[in-house]
């Protein structure tokens, strides 16, 4: 299987894991992979979660909480300014105050919400409800 798009890819293994009920799903590892772990931990969406070498790039390992309903990529990656996340949280977010769009910035990986209280904008990645 052919595999372009690292992030969309995992967005839809955490997706369709947590509609079957796994306890756990491995992925392909990769640096902004695990930082985008790491803020979905930050929320509790995540357990923890694992390096796994296995000669060919790694994987991760990701303990599944139960607590995701939907998980996506966002294409093509929007460069939203710092009071622009209004607009997106709208087309993304089912509600207001209900998931966490996660975007990339100067100052590295975070939500939407951290990147609104630094007055930061960035390029969105994934949305997280």
């Amino acid at each position: 299987m052919m595999q372009h798009d690292l992030v969309s890819d995992f967005a839809s293994a955490i997706t369709n894991a947590e509609r079957v009920g796994k306890p756990f799903v491995i992925v392909k590892a990769s640096n902004l992979i695990k930082n985008i772990l790491k803020v979905m931990q930050r929320y509790n969406y995540i357990g923890d979660f694992e390096y796994i070498e296995d000669g060919r790039g790694g994987k991760i390992k990701i303990e599944l909480l139960g607590r995701i309903n939907k998980c996506g990529a966002i294409r093509p990656r929007f460069s939203v300014k710092k009071d622009e996340f209004e607009k997106y949280e709208r087309r993304y977010l089912p509600a207001a105050g209900l998931g966490i769009l996660i975007v990339t910035t100067s100052q590295g990986v975070m939500s939407h919400e951290e990147a609104k209280k630094k007055g930061i904008g960035g390029k969105l990645l994934v949305y997280v409800y």
